[in-house]
């Protein structure tokens, strides 16, 4: 940087509640009962935090039967299948669910409507973990299907019986203007389609994503800290990027490129809900480093939201 450079913090980033509850979980398991603690999926998408929790004793595993007998196993923030819950039951393993209650208000719904033998669509990214798991809370013996869907254009090739009653349901990390549009769609097509009770996608991915929206307006290029398969992070630089604004997924400051900050006069800096505010220090260092000034380090606001952990792991 050969000019004074504006370094421009988004507020709020970073931790959401779902992940302080689920990172809580996961070191308090391994405090009261030892390692290894075994973690089905990463427990967050961020590569620091899980790095973390391994060296601490955690060990993450994809299937069940990486997982010996009598071992105790924590389902990940992302939720998981109702088919996964009963073969855990089934092998009688110390259980702890560190679902996001907001990825379980979405799986309460599914369920409701598939004993209603409802049709629901879910709006959400196919293979993500959040999406399996919702898929698989869904029970087909009712009469009904669940139906996947990523775009406006997969509206149109909707096959849903005349008479139906046809329900909604979205993925808690999506982009909410782009949700917005396709809901639009949905209703267009179905003009009957049952809502949630309260929209799926959660606070803390509109409260950042209205963060980067603001952010937008006043710098030219943003840096968003999250890793590469955090639904949410991703959904921040696409955002700034279709305001018009050059963004960059990072991991950490190691992954800054230099040429990228060369005649850029206000730099932004945001954070996926589950990256570690540490991160956004060591970027803000950096940038400072090479010749940027911070115009205001205050931690971000909090959002006043918190959930309670499992009992047998409450003080």
């Amino acid at each position: 940087m050969t000019n004074p450079v504006h370094i421009k913090l988004a507020s709020p980033r970073g931790f959401c509640a779902g992940v302080d509850r689920a990172i809580e979980i996961v070191e308090r398991a391994i405090s009261n009962f030892g390692a290894p603690i075994y973690v089905r999926h990463e427990i967050v998408h961020n590569a620091h935090v899980v790095n973390n929790l391994r060296r601490k004793g955690a060990i993450f595993v994809e299937e069940l039967d990486e997982i010996p007998d009598d071992a105790t196993v924590i389902f990940s923030a992302h939720g998981i299948s109702k088919k996964i819950e009963d073969q855990a039951n089934a092998r009688r393993l110390q259980i702890f669910d560190a679902t996001c209650p907001l990825v379980i208000k979405v799986h309460m719904e599914v369920v409701r409507h598939a004993k209603a033998s409802h049709d629901v669509v879910l709006i959400g990214h196919k293979g993500h973990p959040e999406v399996e798991g919702t898929l698989g809370r869904f029970d087909e013996q009712y009469g009904g299907k669940i139906h996947l869907i990523e775009s406006i254009d997969d509206v149109a090739t909707l096959n849903i019986a005349s008479g139906k009653t046809l329900a909604y349901v979205t993925q808690t990390t999506l982009s909410v203007d782009e949700t917005i549009d396709i809901i639009k769609q949905l209703k267009k097509y179905f003009p009957d389609i049952v809502e949630p009770r309260k929209d799926d996608i959660c606070y803390a991915t509109q409260n950042r994503q209205d963060a980067i929206k603001t952010l937008a307006k006043e710098t030219d290029l943003i840096l968003v800290v999250g890793s590469p398969n955090s639904s949410n992070s991703n959904r921040l630089k696409e955002l700034a990027e279709k305001l018009g604004t050059t963004a960059y997924l990072i991991n950490d400051a190691k992954d800054i490129d230099e040429n990228w900050i060369q005649g850029v006069s206000n730099i932004g800096v945001s954070a996926g809900a589950s990256a570690p505010e540490i991160l956004v220090e060591e970027v803000v260092e950096w940038l400072e480093a090479h010749g940027g000034h911070c115009l205001d380090k205050q931690q971000t606001f909090n959002e006043n939201v918190v959930f309670s952990l499992p009992k047998a792991l409450r003080d």
